[in-house]
């Protein structure tokens, strides 16, 4: 893969954008790649990141130029192969890392958003910078809201003002903020925690969270008796408990 950057160690894979004399930024190959790097997902834990200073600066002003000549149909055929690659690095099974050094605007916040969890260097910077280009954060804002909320949301998006990392930790678009060398540590820490679980539990779980937000009250109770009830019966739940209860560490940690 051209624009990105794929390794693989200890059940961990990284997928690093490797766009760097763009600042990381959305074409065409790009999209394409990421969309079936996360399709086709192998590990128990992927690290998404950039090569270079910057985690990803939106869309290459290039591919931009292109949509200018672009039908409405054109354009909106565009956005949703767009929309297609939130959606599978969202809906990665495993977990996703993501890894934000320097900048993440326009839909470098939207894969900020995807992330299950977001490590953020102490001078990175986040701007959902669409509206100062006459547009809007419109694919990634399903995304984003869920992510920060509809009250940060409201004043983000409509003013496009650069967030600090420490306000992006505040609204939750960042989980951890460290000084950008000790950014790997912070990540393999955390990768080691996320391997100490369940493989076929955090899936589980991964996929819990994402359904329970698109049903009633009354129904995620029952999704949840039924979630519960069919890990407590597989092979993986029933070496957990036993190897609880044997105080051993269970055969995937």
């Amino acid at each position: 893969m051209s624009s990105l950057l794929l390794s693989k160690s200890d059940g961990v894979l990284r997928i690093s954008l490797n766009r760097p004399d763009v600042r990381n930024a959305f074409d065409d190959m790009l999209i394409s790649e990421l969309t079936e790097a996360f399709g086709t997902i192998d590990a128990r834990v992927v690290v998404l990141t950039g090569e270079g200073k910057v985690f990803c600066a939106g869309g290459d002003l290039n591919w931009m130029q292109q949509s200018i000549g672009y039908s409405e149909q054109q354009n909106l055929d565009d956005a949703r192969k767009l929309a297609e690659m939130f959606r599978a690095i969202d809906e990665c099974p495993c977990p996703v890392i993501g890894r934000v050094q320097g900048a993440a605007f326009g839909g470098g916040v939207g894969l900020a958003a995807v992330c299950d969890i977001v490590v953020a260097d102490e001078n990175a910077k986040f701007c959902f910078s669409e509206v100062k280009l006459g547009l809007a954060p419109a694919v990634i804002s399903s995304f984003a809201l869920r992510k920060i909320g509809m009250s940060a949301a409201r004043r983000y998006f409509l003013s496009a003002e650069i967030i600090d990392a420490d306000t992006a930790k505040v609204i939750g678009l960042a989980h951890e903020v460290v000084p950008l060398d000790q950014m790997d540590a912070a990540i393999s820490k955390l990768a080691d925690s996320l391997m100490q679980a369940g493989p076929e539990a955090v899936r589980e779980a991964k996929s819990l969270l994402r359904t329970l937000l698109d049903i009633s009250h009354r129904d995620a109770l029952e999704v949840s008796a039924e979630a519960i009830a069919r890990l407590r019966v597989s092979p993986e739940g029933q070496e957990g408990v036993i190897a609880f209860l044997e105080k051993r560490k269970p055969s995937w940690a």
